[in-house]
């Protein structure tokens, strides 16, 4: 099915978007592993965190929900049950890495699947650490999907240096750790999401630029309230619309501003974007506010490569900011897109190419500078929500005929987002 979206000449308004997807994700597995009952307010509603729920519900937690609350009965240390069936992760590598150190952990088996797209994707990362932890643990041939996990006498800890810059590759580590006594140490080289971090409280130390996080069965959930801030991510669409539009201006209400998620803001403001932050305030280690976006004249920058990591969700829709904005755009140091939902960068690149965008294609990026050329256009979002909203937006900036291939992908992280789009489009 092809959607069609048409320009439009401003916006303005106030956004209060879904919850952030990181967070929902980890609020909901934190609860189940809690004894007792917890509540997640402010959850995102979307499919990725639907397989969460599905997962974590079958392997014994009661959840039930109330409009955007959920109420969480926790079944404890030791309290989760064998599954009745596969747990399926759909579409969604957080659930599938997350629960990955949960399950190895383990005294039953469990089959871990997904989807056709997440089935493809690389699960090697997680099934390293995990071994070398005393998992007893069986990818494909592929090192794919499906997982199946069988009971190991010889669970232990481990000193672990992240080789990626991978907060789910961290994460996994870490809440396999919380299954043992002694420490388990995750050196992470990199500035990566550390929102497992700050969910379970967990110390960090610097020393010589390098992040020391230990956990141990200390750390182990409790029950709590969380409140989930906005979706930095989900912003990020609409921040760079308002930018490029003439005469608008929007707030954005209670986004997360944690400095691992806000790489994004960073380089837009240094291409001369005019966004600020007000009402900042910080819950359960998470700081969040308001941002005000306005209309900006944008310029091309060199982007460094330490930032990539902060930025590699948001690099999709940050190429179409580049696209209109004065100079040549280049990504590079960014091979990780290529291991996303779809091949990210092959996703790009082939759209832009449709679109009669001079592009290039590297190893580890693209780059693309001219406008778009041809006049009517059907781009494929490749089964991929990111890269669908971000030429959604780029329909909404020009006169020419686009549509968008299998639009309805946006279900996986922001199901409301035409809805909001319709809300400030003036």
């Amino acid at each position: 099915m092809i959607t069609r979206i048409e320009k439009i000449s401003s916006v303005s308004g106030t956004l209060v978007l879904p919850g952030d997807k990181s967070i929902s994700h980890r609020a909901v597995m934190f609860s189940s592993m809690a004894e007792g009952k917890s509540g997640v307010i402010n959850f995102l509603d979307s499919e990725d965190i639907a397989s969460t729920r599905n997962c974590f519900q079958q392997l014994g937690a009661e959840i039930k929900r109330e409009g955007d609350e959920l109420t969480i009965w926790g079944c404890g240390r030791n309290g989760f049950r064998k599954p009745q069936k596969n747990l399926d992760a759909g579409n969604s590598g957080t659930t599938a890495r997350l629960i990955s150190g949960i399950l190895a952990a383990q005294t039953f088996e469990s089959v871990l699947v997904g989807d056709e797209s997440l089935s493809k994707r690389p699960m090697k990362r997680i099934a390293d650490p995990l071994k070398k932890m005393g998992a007893d643990l069986k990818l494909t041939d592929e090192e794919t999907l499906p997982i199946i996990f069988t009971p190991s006498s010889n669970f232990h800890s481990l000193d672990y240096t992240l080789p990626v810059a991978s907060a789910q590759v961290k994460s996994a580590v870490l809440l396999a750790g919380l299954f043992n006594r002694d420490y388990t140490i995750v050196r992470e080289p990199f500035i990566t999401r550390d929102h497992t971090e700050n969910l379970l409280g967990l110390d960090v130390e610097v020393e010589n630029s390098l992040r020391i996080i230990r956990v141990n069965e200390n750390n182990y959930p409790t029950p709590k309230e969380y409140i989930v801030p906005s979706d930095i991510s989900s912003a990020a669409f609409f921040i760079v619309l308002t930018l490029l539009l003439k005469n608008s201006e929007i707030v954005i209400k209670d986004i997360l501003l944690n400095e691992t998620r806000t790489g994004i803001l960073t380089v837009l403001k240094l291409m001369g974007a005019d966004i600020s932050a007000d009402n900042v305030k910080n819950y359960i280690g998470e700081p969040f506010g308001d941002l005000i976006v306005k209309s900006s004249e944008l310029n091309n920058i060199s982007i460094s490569s330490e930032i990539v990591p902060n930025i590699i969700d948001e690099i999709p829709i940050l190429s179409v900011a580049g696209l209109f904005a004065e100079g040549k755009f280049e990504i590079r140091n960014a091979e990780e897109l290529r291991y996303k939902e779809s091949d990210r960068i092959n996703a790009l690149v082939e759209n832009y190419k449709r679109l009669g965008v001079k592009v290039e294609n590297f190893n580890d990026g693209f780059s693309l500078e001219g406008g778009v050329a041809n006049k009517s256009t059907v781009l494929d979002s490749f089964g991929d929500h990111r890269i669908a909203m971000a030429f959604a937006v780029l329909s909404l900036l020009t006169e020419k005929e686009i549509g968008i291939e299998n639009f309805d992908c946006v279900k996986i992280s922001n199901p409301t987002f035409v809805k909001q789009l319709k809300s400030i489009s003036r």
